[in-house]
């Protein structure tokens, strides 16, 4: 026959399987607390995945944009050297170059507009074409000096008021002489694509007066 079991013996067996019961729980909420963690680990991976791929697209969009407005600004400087250079035969703008290190090319295009800028900037004639500036200021001179002699032929031929005001307004143009002398200076200078400084300008005037005040001597 079975033995009955003693009261102590139920008491250990109910304490143990409380026990059990209770380290199961405590491993079932662990397993629930790690398996909460990986989700949330797992939510932020993602999110933080979502924001780079964002980023990613931003730049992206931003890159091409920069592109666009690179490849625009190459095209307008490319045509700049077209035409300053007078070589209407080159084709496109050069490709970039590959294999170079990593540079800004918003910078190097603004260094290129510069350049082109101070190219484009018409320097001071040089000095060997003093003797062509000279030459203008003579024929201002006599220019100026044959219309003040007309002026006073007409004066003497029509008598009268005339002959006393036409050689008054001779005077005053053939004193205009040297000034008269800077337009075909500025001519020159618009074609060499360079500017009529003090330089030349007091060139012009200096070879002016001299001639007008020989014209005027020669002429008493």
């Amino acid at each position: 026959m079975n033995e009955p079991v003693t009261s102590e013996t139920y008491t250990a067996q109910l304490r143990r399987l409380a026990d059990l019961t209770a380290r199961v729980g405590e491993q079932r909420a662990e397993a629930h607390t790690w398996y909460e963690r990986q989700c949330a680990a797992a939510e932020r991976a993602v999110a933080d995945a979502a924001e780079q791929l964002q980023y990613a697209e931003e730049e992206l969009v931003a890159a091409r944009e920069q592109q666009e407005r690179v490849d625009a600004e190459v095209a307008h400087l490319w045509q700049q050297v077209r035409s300053r250079l007078g070589a209407r035969r080159l084709g496109g703008p050069p490709a970039p170059a590959n294999g170079t290190t990593a540079t800004d090319p918003v910078l190097l295009l603004g260094k290129a507009r510069d350049l082109l800028d101070r190219a484009g900037q018409p320097g001071e004639l040089p000095g060997s074409v003093n003797p062509l500036l000279a030459l203008c200021g003579v024929a201002g001179a006599v220019l100026a000096y044959a219309l003040g002699v007309g002026a006073r032929a007409l004066g003497v031929g029509y008598g009268g008021d005339l002959a006393v005001g036409m050689p008054v307004l001779a005077l005053v143009v053939t004193l205009f002489g040297p000034l008269i002398g800077l337009v075909p200076a500025r001519v020159l200078a618009d074609r060499r694509h360079a500017m009529l400084g003090p330089r030349p300008i007091t060139v012009v005037l200096g070879a002016g007066v001299v001639t007008t005040v020989l014209l005027l001597v020669l002429g008493r």
